[in-house]
């Protein structure tokens, strides 16, 4: 199973960036995805994640209405689109696949495989 991140990059505050994550090795229908996110220093955090039928998504407090997940199961990849970012929206950005189909989980735990992550830098 693979999971390549990709789109990271430098942007001012207050722009725009889309992450793209591409997955192969697994049934990408089967899973919900999840984005997360680890600044310097700081444990690994929920942003978002999305059902495995794109149906549900659920949101960080810190970025609602700021960015926005979608899915492609035809293409095998999620997106989380990233706008009016801010400076502590910094950090490396992961994405991972949980087998749980119920419901979108925000714990680490629940989520079997990981990419190897992309650097998101916002300046101010």
């Amino acid at each position: 199973v693979q999971l390549q991140a990709f789109g990271g990059g430098l942007v001012q505050a207050g722009g725009s960036l889309r992450l793209s994550c591409a997955a192969s090795g697994l049934t990408f229908s089967s899973y919900n995805m999840g984005w997360f996110r680890q600044a310097p220093g700081k444990d690994r955090e929920f942003v978002g994640g999305i059902s495995w039928s794109g149906g549900s998504t659920l949101y960080a407090d810190s970025v609602k209405g700021r960015f926005t997940i979608s899915r492609d199961n035809a293409k095998n990849t999620v997106y989380l689109q990233m706008n009016s970012l801010k400076p502590q929206d910094t950090a490396v950005y992961y994405c991972a696949a949980s087998p749980k189909r119920w419901f979108v989980d925000v714990t680490t735990p629940a989520y079997d495989y990981w990419g190897q992550g992309t650097l998101v830098t916002v300046s101010s």
